[in-house]
């Protein structure tokens, strides 16, 4: 019998977990210089807990019962068990928290698609909570951007959407109609549109808020000819402060798109939402994605109290495939630094010593082997070349350290 992982889990080797660390070592060092603080939440959360705060589908998560036959979950993303941990093990504290993560999140395959598909996930992201406003909003969005930046990421774009204004824009609509709209509309469905048993004035209206995705100026200016109420105004005013703030802040263009049918999540998102995309092999890979999300906190308040929240998730395996035609990744594995081989069995004891030595003297770490086998000298050097491991030392039965550099 030949044992392999389930299906939809894999195992990662030695390469290819050094390059996703490469990238997350990065991504962890700009939230830093961002003033953010690494939270490690829970695994398992209780299934009531991830289903709470409306943005996750039943069927995709990983069901598990502990002895007491409560049902529990694999998280399948991280932002509830963060807004849940922020309001009940830090109550009291309301100031701006910065809070970041890296980890494993798992999800089953949605209902009628291929068996086999992908069940664990590697995120990495950040939660500005009990912080709303333009500000706030601005520095998530930079701070994606410097991220991306930073990891040498090409022909991307930030996709960006308003779930308060694209809401008001569908209130005219019948309920029974809105999501129907929606879809058609994230979809890039203009025939639907066109054939759908509604009013020529609805019609119409559907067929305007098709054309609300492009150039931030051009989508203003479009919205600026529709009849909004005062809320929905107020909403405009703010997202044109928001765009001429990212635009004054940054050395060079931020490659935003304006799109107000990007509502994944419609009751889950209050403001901006967004995904960062890349385009490459004619196809386009969501690298992250986010939004604003101010009735959350209030969710698992033990008093339902409501505080504004807003964040970002970057998928590590998009952006790992997404580098991976390019140079900027490693491409090998790092060496050790020495090879210590005991020449007699008596020098082992020595050898290990030795080994120590080695690896306290240096400020800077030092990656050092000890030899395990027999192997015959030219043996052993063939082994060390191969391995890229530059220094030898022999080491005697009476203690005596030879050195070699290859």
């Amino acid at each position: 019998m030949i044992y392999q992982p389930p299906a939809g889990a894999r195992d990662l080797l030695p390469l290819e977990v050094a390059q996703k660390c490469w990238i997350n070592d990065r991504i962890q060092s700009v939230f830093q210089q961002w003033g953010y603080q690494r939270i490690v939440t829970s695994t398992l959360e209780k299934l009531d807990t991830i289903l709470a705060g409306g943005a996750i589908e039943p069927s995709t998560i990983i069901q598990l019962q502990d002895r007491s036959r409560e049902t529990l979950g694999l998280r399948p993303e991280l932002t509830a068990s963060i807004a849940r941990a922020a309001v009940t093990r830090m109550d009291g504290n309301t100031i701006p928290q910065r809070l970041c993560y890296r980890a494993n999140v798992f999800r089953n395959p949605p209902l009628g698609s291929d068996r086999g598909r992908q069940l664990e996930f590697f995120q990495a992201g950040v939660e500005l909570l009990f912080a709303g406003g333009l500000v706030a909003d601005a520095e998530i969005i930079l701070l994606l951007a410097d991220c991306l930046d930073r990891l040498g990421v090409e022909q991307w774009h930030l996709i960006m959407g308003e779930a308060g204004l694209t809401r008001s824009l569908l209130s005219p609509f019948p309920e029974s109609l809105q999501k129907q709209v929606r879809n058609c509309i994230a979809s890039l469905d203009r025939v639907s549109i066109e054939n759908m048993d509604i009013s020529a004035q609805l019609r119409d209206r559907a067929l305007l808020l098709f054309d609300l995705r492009g150039n931030p100026a051009d989508v203003l200016q479009k919205i600026a000819k529709i009849d909004l109420d005062d809320s929905a105004k107020s909403i405009v005013n703010n997202l044109k402060s928001l765009i001429e703030l990212l635009e004054s802040s940054t050395h060079k263009p931020l490659p935003l798109i304006l799109d107000l049918s990007l509502v994944k999540d419609f009751n889950y998102y209050t403001g901006i939402v967004f995904e960062a995309v890349s385009y490459q092999d004619s196809r386009w890979d969501i690298l992250a994605r986010g939004g604003r999300y101010d009735q959350l906190l209030g969710v698992y308040h033990p008093q339902a109290c409501s505080f504004p929240g807003i964040g970002f998730s970057l998928q590590i395996e998009d952006l790992h495939a997404c580098l991976l035609s390019s140079s900027k990744l490693p491409q090998q594995t790092t060496p050790s630094d020495w090879l210590v081989i005991p020449t007699t069995k008596d020098a082992i004891a020595s050898a290990f010593t030795y080994a120590q030595k080695l690896r306290r003297k240096s400020p800077e770490m030092l990656r050092v082997e000890i030899e395990t086998s027999d192997r015959t000298p030219e043996a052993v050097r063939q082994y060390a070349r191969s391995s890229r491991i530059p220094n030898l030392a022999w080491i005697e039965s009476d203690g005596t350290v030879e050195t070699e550099t290859l």
